[in-house]
């Protein structure tokens, strides 16, 4: 059907690209995150740094490189957080990045949840990578089987405000849990949630207005 109107009048043209390697072209623009001098995470077609942790992540069709501020802010976290000896779960996984790196701070056993099969591959590819070791499951809340010293959760308001009754409940007494994935104007909702779920509030911290807020059980 032609499209035609006595209020407007279409024009369009059309020329040939020349042919680009896009791969390559995409690899050009995405650069290596260095959080707090002791931590790079990069590409695997990126050369090997000397910081203290380097962890390599292919991306693919999945979250968490380290570019978005929420999971930047969780790694710097989890730069400073006790991980030695702890049974960690990394909640909507994504690439693995966070719970990799809780791993390799020294996390006795990590747990990759996702609802999205593509992380769940992806996450088993960046184990390999780094090799790192743990348990790979796809589905939600409602697959957390284990007791955890420390979960991390970057998701978003709506889903940490519906399963945190679950998160809660598989969280040992002392532990840490990790929120993020919303703004700052979601922070008091989140606090009132947790509260009501017996978690104590201890910081968080801003990155261009998205929040990673800390909280214990106790």
């Amino acid at each position: 059907r032609v499209l035609a109107s006595n209020e407007f009048k279409i024009s369009f043209s059309k020329s040939t690209i020349e042919q680009v390697n896009w791969n390559v072209e995409w690899e050009k623009n995405f650069h290596p995150i260095y959080i707090d001098t002791r931590c790079t995470i990069r590409a695997p077609f990126h050369l090997k740094t000397k910081s203290e942790i380097d962890i390599i992540i292919e991306p693919k069709m999945s979250f968490g490189t380290g570019h978005h501020a929420t999971t930047y802010q969780i790694s710097e976290y989890l730069l400073d957080e006790d991980c030695e000896d702890k049974i960690v779960l990394d909640m909507g996984c994504g690439t693995g990045v966070l719970g990799i790196l809780a791993s390799i701070r020294g996390a006795k056993s990590v747990d990759f949840i996702d609802i999205d099969p593509w992380c769940i591959e992806n996450t088993e590819e960046n184990l390999d990578r780094n090799s790192a070791k743990g348990k790979v499951i796809l589905g939600g809340a409602d697959k957390i089987e284990a007791s955890y010293d420390l979960i991390l959760a970057n998701i978003n308001r709506n889903i940490l405000l519906k399963d945190m009754p679950i998160y809660t409940s598989h969280l040992n007494y002392n532990g840490v849990i990790y929120f993020s994935g919303f703004y700052k104007e979601d922070l008091k909702m989140i606090k009132e949630e947790a509260l009501v779920n017996g978690l104590t509030f201890v910081k968080y911290q801003l990155k261009d207005n998205w929040v990673a807020a800390k909280f214990t059980k106790i």
